[in-house]
């Protein structure tokens, strides 16, 4: 999970996003991005809201009147969106919330905590982490590569960054094959073509 820096300094943490209507008395169902949904979602709870500028919600903060668990998922209902109709402009909004200083959650980061450091497969640097994208369905990591080159988009899922360590300075990833190498072997092709011209 990827805290970020956001709203003049503030330091907030992404702890769900809306992914669409429960009933018709304005609830929404919650995917979770905190092991805590019980202390982050109390009732009076605010949270600033990520959602595209076209929405009526742009810029505003949203307050938890009830959150529960309804057969599995959890369900949130907040102050002032109280029908079917309210509940539909908030789907696919992410919720950001104030990080508390003294209560860090398990396995969250800053962004200006990730950004600058090495990225490492099988104990080898292969690249720098340039930033962090945070997109609806999951978090990316933009490493540039070692060798030069474009880019590389990486899941921030823990199938492929399995560890992330502040204090040495280092991302470990396990990334798919292919995802780096691609590149490489692009290049690698268009240079034997050339050869044989």
């Amino acid at each position: 999970m990827v805290q970020s820096d956001r709203n003049q300094g503030k330091n907030q943490l992404r702890v769900g996003r809306l992914v669409k209507a429960h009933g018709l008395k304005g609830a929404l169902k919650l995917e979770l991005y905190t092991d805590n949904p019980e202390r982050r979602f109390i009732p009076g709870a605010e949270f600033t809201l990520q959602v595209p500028e076209a929405s009526p919600w742009h810029g505003k903060s949203i307050t938890v009147r009830e959150y529960r668990v309804m057969n599995g998922n959890p369900v949130v209902f907040f102050e002032g969106v109280d029908d079917r109709e309210g509940a539909e402009a908030l789907v696919r909004a992410i919720l950001w919330i104030d990080q508390d200083a003294d209560e860090p959650e398990d396995d969250a980061w800053y962004d200006h905590q990730l950004v600058g450091l090495d990225v490492v497969r099988d104990d080898v640097v292969i690249g720098k982490l340039a930033r962090v994208e945070h997109l609806p369905a999951q978090d990316l990591l933009i490493v540039k590569p070692s060798g030069g080159g474009d880019e590389v988009m990486v899941p921030f899922v823990a199938a492929i960054v399995p560890a992330v360590d502040i204090a040495a300075g280092r991302v470990i990833v396990t990334p798919p094959a292919g995802l780096f190498e691609e590149i490489a072997d692009a290049d690698e092709a268009n240079g034997q073509d050339d050869a044989s011209e």
